[in-house]
């Protein structure tokens, strides 16, 4: 295990009628919220009323902000930032699941800058504050709710880009799994392909050779996930799946599991960005179409590792390493397509034609993420794996 140093502040409120404390939290942090959040969804299964109700209770003045997408993008975000320096809010609460949450991120970062917001998605510039922000998790899979990153799309060139720091980590979520009861079957299961993706990168892309206790981390979380999202799908207000589910897909991606591993990559997701940006599907939707592919891209470089994967999770018995590596891809992929993911592009609309265009996006922000054996080509070549 190499050096490293775990940092996670945020205050998690875990469990059934928590959603009624966001007030009092709130009100730690100022007078003026606000409240970011997606479509109607919030109103229609109650949610929307337990938040305001609280932060009224509390005296708070709320400012809404609705209509972040599923694919956060640029100039709806520019609207929110415009929104809270007229309305001078002091605190940023939003309530929904990755993409809002990240939308509120983005926006508690560009109310405190004096330049172009994407400067800091291009890493010219480093956020130096923020506004506090505050979430109510209504979707588990990003586990944005207790880390320090946010994802957006530009639209002007198709740009899905990432930043990180500390001064967007969430001061307070609320975690309420009866909040994820309404949660439609397909986005139930995207949610745990995001999470496991999240895991299974640095889990594969590292620089730390010998990790039993990060690996069975992994492990333990993954087989947790895809156990109770097979009884989510079955029974959709099953609670306590639901509970094992909201709290796992929170530590697969706030820093734990990946502590002590050393450089970290997130290839597939480097690619993926490029699908949800050009064809706006689902995140998780991407990522179960190209993690299989990239898998078989590296087996000669991870055999040992997809073996061991193989072994552990879906009890592979097979002693060649490469071909326990080749029988575990094949049912992780077989997995996805159960829960009802694609995994590929053509079960995505997405026309192999397009391979090149994609792979032309991406390389773009491989550039900018440092990926520097992830040229065009070999992107390319990945994406013909996942046709």
């Amino acid at each position: 295990m190499q050096n490293f140093i775990f940092e996670n502040p945020t205050k998690i409120i875990f469990g059934r009628g928590q959603i009624s404390r966001v007030g009092k939290e709130a009100a730690r942090f100022g007078r003026t919220v606000l409240l970011v959040y997606g479509g109607g969804s919030i109103k229609k299964n109650g949610i929307y009323d337990q938040v305001t109700s609280s932060l009224k209770e509390a005296g708070l003045e709320t400012v809404e902000f609705p209509g972040a997408k599923s694919n956060p993008v640029l100039s709806h975000t520019l609207k929110g930032i415009a929104l809270a320096r007229e309305k001078q809010v002091e605190v940023v609460l939003a309530v929904g699941g990755g993409s809002v949450i990240d939308t509120a991120k983005t926006i508690a970062a560009g109310v405190k800058a004096d330049h172009d917001v994407w400067d800091f998605f291009t890493y010219r510039k480093s956020i130096q504050s923020a506004l506090p922000v505050l979430t109510v998790l209504t979707l588990a899979a990003s586990a944005s709710e207790m880390n320090a990153a946010a994802v957006m799309t530009r639209e002007d060139g198709l740009q899905k880009f990432s930043i990180r720091s500390p001064h967007i980590q969430p001061r307070v979520s609320i975690l309420d799994p009866t909040a994820l009861f309404s949660l439609p079957a397909a986005y139930s299961a995207y949610s745990a392909v995001d999470a496991i993706a999240h895991m299974l990168e640095p889990y594969f892309n590292n620089t730390e050779p010998d990790s039993p206790l990060q690996d069975r981390l992994v492990e333990g979380l993954m087989r947790t996930i895809m156990e109770r999202t097979e009884i989510i799908l079955k029974k959709p207000d099953h609670y306590d799946a639901r509970a094992d589910m909201m709290w796992a897909t929170t530590w697969a991606f706030n820093g734990l599991t990946s502590a002590g591993m050393g450089a970290i990559s997130l290839p597939v997701h480097m690619i993926e960005h490029s699908l949800s940006a050009i064809y706006d599907i689902a995140h998780g939707a991407g990522l179960s179409i190209v993690l299989p592919g990239w898998m078989h891209y590296t087996l000669d470089r991870n055999a040992r590792k997809l073996a061991r994967l193989a072994r552990e999770i879906f009890d592979v018995s097979e002693k060649d390493e490469r071909l326990a590596a080749r029988a575990g891809i094949e049912r992780l992929k077989a997995w996805f397509d159960a829960v009802g993911s694609p995994t590929s592009l053509k079960a995505a609309g997405i026309p192999e034609a397009d391979i090149d265009k994609i792979a032309g996006n991406a390389a773009v922000l491989a550039q900018v993420w440092q990926l520097k054996e992830y040229s065009r080509e070999v992107i390319a070549e990945i994406l013909r794996r996942c046709r």
